[in-house]
């Protein structure tokens, strides 16, 4: 086999996927852009539509009343006046005009609303569409150009070089999708907001100064929860903590920011002397202990969670301990599927050349024991 025109055909190939990925996300971006403008729309027309719907209802009212009166007035010739008679009429004349044209606008804002109403369930489906397809076409360009010959001599089959390789795209995925989610909900979500509340101030500055310092007050509330939400994003990428104060002060900090959104109680305790480690072996701990306090939040209904982290000679232990529902071991980590919770924390163990041990049973909660040995590099 030609190993040369092979990479030249897989190069094309790559080129071709990636050309219709940025096309793809184009559309998706183009269709949440008209998804945004039609929702505004949709707003306003709906906004609309109940209020002529209520000037309808108060206009029919008025109508029934100027009847009555019209007939009061037609049947009591010698109370009311031929003046009387012809303005009682009049006025349940343009009454009955006044509804009629209500009624039409009420029934075309109706139409509008509910096209509308169709418009966005149909541009809904296709950004979805298009971003599910998106996450296709980057999980097939990243098999494309990995380099999974490296791995062949690692691997005793093309069955599991073929597993590892999908197992580490499905991770990649995940964790952009996550992120990408995080982002999304968040920092963009508040984006958004801040330039509303910034047209906001635009038009109301040469009319109400009071109101654009209100709103200023707000924007800066908007920017600043913005802020933490980014911080956030970037602290479960890789917390900055972990490179300047080490595992330990990083395990502190990101378990009082757990009490502080849960009401699941944490033990932290250290064993040993507190020592800077490789970095390796921090961030391998940190992960370690990140994923098993998610995995504790997300599935044990646990109540209490303890965690031990011992500094010996030679190595570094790590103990989690909940108090939840427990579970049968080899049933969940057969299906992991695309979670990989368990899997992912013992296969980071075996890359740090540790120990992984894992307890549980229905009922009776859950204990991590892990022992990761100190070395400078990970052979």
């Amino acid at each position: 086999m030609d190993i040369k025109l092979l990479d030249k055909i897989l190069s094309e190939t790559v080129l071709v996927i990636e050309q219709s990925k940025g096309r793809i996300f184009d559309i998706a971006e183009t269709s949440r852009t008209e998804y945004q403008r039609i929702e505004q729309q949709w707003r306003e027309v709906r906004a609309q539509a109940t209020k002529c719907i209520a000037q309808v209802d108060a206009t029919e009212r008025d109508y029934r009343y100027r009847r009555l009166r019209l007939m009061d007035v037609s049947r009591d010739f010698k109370r009311f006046s031929e003046a009387d008679i012809k303005a009682a009429y009049e006025d349940a004349q343009k009454s009955q005009v006044d509804l009629v044209m209500l009624r039409e606008r009420e029934q075309y804002l109706r139409v509008q609303r509910d096209d509308l109403e169709r418009s966005l369930r149909a541009l809904q489906d296709t950004v979805k569409k298009a971003e599910e397809l998106v996450s296709q076409v980057g999980m097939a360009m990243e098999l494309l150009k990995g380099n999974i010959r490296e791995l062949s001599g690692q691997l005793d089959s093309m069955h599991q070089r073929q597993a590892l390789g999908l197992r580490v795209i499905k991770a990649q995925e995940e964790e952009r999708r996550r992120v990408a989610r995080d982002i999304h909900d968040g920092p963009a979500q508040t984006l958004a907001n801040v330039m509303l509340r910034a047209e906001i101030c635009e038009k109301l500055l040469e009319s109400d100064v009071t109101q654009v310092r209100a709103e200023l007050r707000l924007l800066k509330s908007v920017v600043r929860t913005s802020l933490q939400d980014i911080r956030k994003v970037i602290y479960d990428l890789r917390p900055m903590a972990l490179d300047d104060l080490g595992l330990v002060p990083t395990l502190r900090r990101y378990i009082n920011d757990l009490k502080e959104r849960h009401t699941m109680l944490i033990d932290f305790s250290v064993l040993g002397l507190d020592r800077r480690l490789p970095s390796h072996i921090e961030v391998g701990g940190f992960r370690i202990v990140q994923e098993s306090l998610n995995n504790a939040f997300k599935h044990s209904c646990a109540v209490k969670v303890v965690v031990r982290v011992e500094f010996a000679e030679d190595n570094l232990g790590i103990f989690v301990q909940d108090d939840g529902q427990g579970f049968v071991v080899e049933e969940a980590i057969n299906r992991q599927g695309d979670h990989f919770g368990l899997l992912s924390m013992r296969e980071r163990v075996e890359v740090l050349q540790g120990s992984w041990q894992l307890s549980s049973s229905p009922g009776m909660g859950t204990t991590i024991t892990v022992r990761i040995p100190i070395r400078e590099e990970v052979k």
